[in-house]
């Protein structure tokens, strides 16, 4: 009774599908979270009797055949990276960016890591941090005797110190650009690291190259619709009893089958 593996298959991409969509719902309100869709493919056909083979010495050929599939599995877990919307913190540390673009971090081990989660913040250094104490790069030194901090739309970081009647320049950020956004290797923390399938980074100020600006005393709220993943949840949960309801209906045939008499 193939229907019991092909509902098992079923179940099983359900419980994916809830899986992922469970995370989106959970990460509501984190800083730059981008919610992630599961797709799925069918599995291979048994082919009972192909399409086009001949059915008489006379040339007539069989139009469409005998296919039976084999259930389903998970083709790929996407992540759609489409704006989220922009929030007002009063934090003149934080910034939002609006388009396109990722932050460069600076991980412990030395490799770069990049976010869309501009809640930042100083370290007893000065230095520009995540909120793990990842420092920014291109690394950006704020003096203990800045009285106020602005930056530009296009990364440019302006400190007023006591005693100087003009502000100075501090460094200017980067916003790093992939061809494949959704093929980051997400690592928690609101992290990413490039992978064979994002490509490699491309580098420019905010606001060139068809990268974002920057927003300052902003943050970027997750892109997760509440309405939408409560739907998509109900929609999967549907399909998981549909699938039990599969696995009953074979096994209560099966039993049939058992009992017939001779």
């Amino acid at each position: 009774m193939q229907a019991l593996r092909t509902a098992a298959t079923g179940m099983s991409a359900q419980q994916l599908n809830v899986e992922v969509i469970s995370n989106n719902i959970a990460n509501m309100n984190t800083v730059g979270f981008k919610r992630q869709r599961a797709e799925f493919q069918d599995l291979l056909y048994q082919t009972l009797e192909r399409a086009g083979s001949q059915s008489s010495d006379q040339g007539t050929v069989v139009p469409t055949g005998l296919q039976v599939g084999a259930g389903v599995k998970a083709g790929s877990i996407y992540r759609i990276t489409e704006q989220g919307a922009m929030t007002q913190t009063g934090n003149k540390l934080d910034i939002a960016i609006q388009g396109r673009g990722y932050l460069q971090v600076l991980m412990p081990t030395g490799e770069l890591a990049y976010t869309r989660a501009g809640n930042l913040s100083l370290n007893d250094q000065g230095q520009l941090v995540t909120a793990d104490g990842y420092q920014i790069q291109p690394a950006i030194v704020i003096p203990p005797d800045a009285v106020d901090v602005s930056i530009s739309k296009s990364g440019q970081i302006q400190i007023k110190q006591a005693g100087q009647p003009e502000p100075s320049v501090a460094g200017t950020l980067e916003l790093a650009t992939f061809v494949n956004e959704g093929g980051l290797e997400a690592i928690g923390d609101n992290l990413y690291l490039e992978s064979g399938s994002s490509g490699a980074p491309n580098l420019s100020v905010p606001g060139v190259d068809g990268t974002g600006v920057l927003l300052q005393g902003y943050t970027e709220a997750s892109n997760v619709d509440a309405v939408a993943e409560v739907t998509a949840l109900i929609v999967a949960q549907r399909a998981y009893e549909m699938n039990s309801k599969v696995i009953t209906s074979a096994d209560q045939m099966l039993s049939t089958a058992n009992q017939v008499k001779s």
